[in-house]
């Protein structure tokens, strides 16, 4: 029993949900800050985020191995349902029921928000499912970065602090580019270290598409980016300069930037630890940005 439950914890991908669980944490830390925390709503928005990534991370599996994107010369983590641990089927009705959760968990917020709350649900769930489904799929249309940047971003930022307060300024929404940016460079990793197995599977990334010298670029321009949002903010806004605590992450993803660009293609696998340690760049980001919008709102 307890090995079955560490497969099915290992086909949740649990290095990939620190990109669900940061733009709501920021989104509580805003909501703290200006007054506006309401408990169960945040709790809620933790949850359900969590539930629509892992259900994700399921279709996920089990679509990448119909289409033949994950095969036996797979580079990365193994996937479950490609490994032979996990049936079609199973993966199916797990997709089904850890999506149907996330519905259960998000009716008080709906009910609490109203028709924007609806339509981001429908929504959250709907990306989850064309990321890798149907024959029109995001990523292998290599359009999912903006999609990742939208639903790990501002919508999520906003989202969270929306469910709270009933209201989201723009700032809300500004502040949330810098966590859809570095989910943006998780998936960048990725689609680097698989370029060349997605392009036989025609999953046609921005990576497969442009080249690899492109993504490592873009890679970096992300992590500036991020940050380049928060001085914006503090300037434009007048907010807090605690958020400028965040900046002591930026040596790591320095590092990994320079790893990252170490590796060549014919050592891709060796970029694994990279993929990981770019989600805990982005946990880390999340944090020290969260600590300086309460921070800031205890004065």
């Amino acid at each position: 029993m307890g090995s079955k439950a560490l497969m099915w914890w290992e086909a949740a991908r649990p290095k990939t949900l620190w990109a669900a669980v940061s733009p709501v944490l920021i989104g509580i830390a805003i909501a703290f800050h200006y007054e506006k925390v309401h408990v169960l709503a945040a709790v809620l928005a933790f949850l359900g985020a969590i539930l629509i990534q892992i259900g994700t991370n399921f279709y996920n599996d089990l679509a990448d191995f119909q289409k033949g994107a994950d095969s036996e010369t797979r580079k990365g983590p193994r996937r479950l349902v490609q490994a032979g641990m996990i049936s079609q089927q199973a993966m199916r009705v797990a997709t089904v029921l850890t999506f149907g959760m996330a519905v259960v968990s998000g009716i008080y917020l709906m009910i609490r928000g109203g028709y924007p709350i609806v339509a981001i649900g429908i929504a959250s769930i709907l990306f989850g499912l064309l990321y890798t489904g149907g024959k029109y799929s995001l990523a292998y249309l290599g359009i999912a970065d903006l999609f990742v940047l939208a639903f790990f971003g501002p919508i999520a930022v906003a989202g969270t602090f929306y469910v709270q307060a009933l209201e989201w300024p723009m700032v809300v929404w500004l502040a949330g580019l810098s966590p859809g940016l570095l989910a943006v460079a998780i998936l960048l990793v990725n689609n680097i270290r698989d370029r060349e197995q997605d392009a036989l599977a025609g999953k046609r990334t921005l990576i497969v598409r442009f080249g690899r010298s492109v993504g490592l670029r873009l890679y970096s321009t992300a992590f500036v980016l991020c940050f380049v949002v928060v001085v914006v903010q503090v300037a434009l806004h007048g907010l807090t300069a605690f958020t400028l605590l965040s900046f002591l992450s930026l040596p790591a993803m320095v590092e990994a930037a320079r790893s990252l660009g170490n590796i060549p293609d014919e050592r891709s696998q060796e970029m694994n630890p990279i993929l990981a340690q770019t989600a805990k760049n982005l946990l880390l980001f999340s944090i020290l940005y969260s600590v300086g919008w309460i921070i800031g709102g205890l004065y």
